[in-house]
């Protein structure tokens, strides 16, 4: 079940959206520090010494496990998952165990970077080995870091000229998409709920007739903006349409986002972060508020796993 800290103790609760008129409002990340190349920041960019916790259904984790990938830092950065249903919070099992410290549960790892933590229990979390707290908590700041700071390959996911760009294609589709969906099934209320399903959709239209014209949202090949589109679209049809009620349009009924769906599926590596698996349980087992049966959808059957696998 959901839930969050108080004092570094565990308290069940969901959002409340009552203060809001319905609608769902994200809790913030309250960990932002930073690894740079040099260090100058405390935290140095020294392979082997940053522990990963991510959820393989969480979205906002799976930015950072591709940009793990795409840099070529499987070897460099350590990884622990959490179990897919939440139960006291995130948490872990045998067959899914804890990795650097052996916690059951999520939360044990916030109470152990700040014994007074209030706040909500979130992944990812980048843990710091030498210093034992957590470095990040924040997704995006935790793909730029492994984008900037480590030695990896030659792929650049923010490019210097393009960042104008990129930072304007992140800012919309964060707030009408990457959030949109959430706010569409977090909604308590039928104005919140409709307000959110009109903005999402007018933002899908207007992405879909961008990428009509142009392969990529910023530039000539794939950057970050393209990345975080990715882990919203790639749980749309199986997750967000049904089970959060966005249900105007499949990413399957817009030929553009399904083309750029299925590229980016097939880009090597990517295929291996996405758990179809993880990510239907999680949704349908954990948000009983929702889906109080807990019953998780056989379907549906998903066109750019089906191509990419013959």
């Amino acid at each position: 079940m959901s839930g969050y800290l108080k004092d570094g103790k565990w308290q069940e609760g969901w959002y409340d959206t009552g203060k809001t008129a319905g609608e769902f409002v994200r809790t913030p990340s309250k960990f932002r520090s930073w690894i740079t190349a040099d260090g100058s920041s405390g935290y140095p960019a020294e392979p082997g010494r940053y522990h990963l916790y991510v959820s393989l259904a969480c979205p906002w984790a799976h930015r950072t496990l591709i940009a793990r990938v795409l840099k070529g830092l499987q070897d460099a950065i350590s990884v622990s998952v959490v179990e897919p249903v939440m139960t006291e919070g995130w948490s872990f099992s045998d067959a899914l165990p804890d990795r650097l410290h052996g916690f059951q549960y999520l939360h044990q790892l916030y109470a152990a970077a700040d014994p007074q933590y209030t706040g909500r229990v979130l992944v990812p979390a980048l843990w710091d080995k030498k210093t034992r707290t957590i470095v990040s908590n924040e997704s995006s700041e935790i793909m730029r870091m492994f984008d900037a700071a480590f030695t990896g390959n030659d792929v650049d996911l923010y490019p210097i000229a393009l960042r104008p760009q990129i930072d304007a294609v992140n800012a919309f589709v964060y707030d009408n998409i990457n959030n949109g969906v959430y706010r569409c099934g977090f909604a308590t209320e039928q104005a919140a709920y409709d307000r959110a399903f009109d903005r999402l959709f007018s933002a899908l239209d207007r992405v879909e007739g961008d990428l009509g014209q142009r392969p990529w949202l910023a530039g000539e090949q794939p950057t970050e903006a393209d990345w975080r589109l990715f882990t919203t679209l790639v749980r749309f049809d199986a997750v967000y349409f049904g089970h959060f009620k966005c249900n105007r349009n499949r990413i399957e009924d817009f030929p553009n986002l399904s083309r750029f769906l299925q590229t980016l599926y097939r880009v090597p590596g990517i295929a291996a972060t996405v758990n179809m698996d993880h990510i239907k349980r999680h949704y349908y087992m954990s948000h009983t508020q929702i889906n109080p049966t807990r019953i998780v959808p056989a379907g549906p059957r998903l066109k750019f796993m089906d191509d990419a696998a013959r």
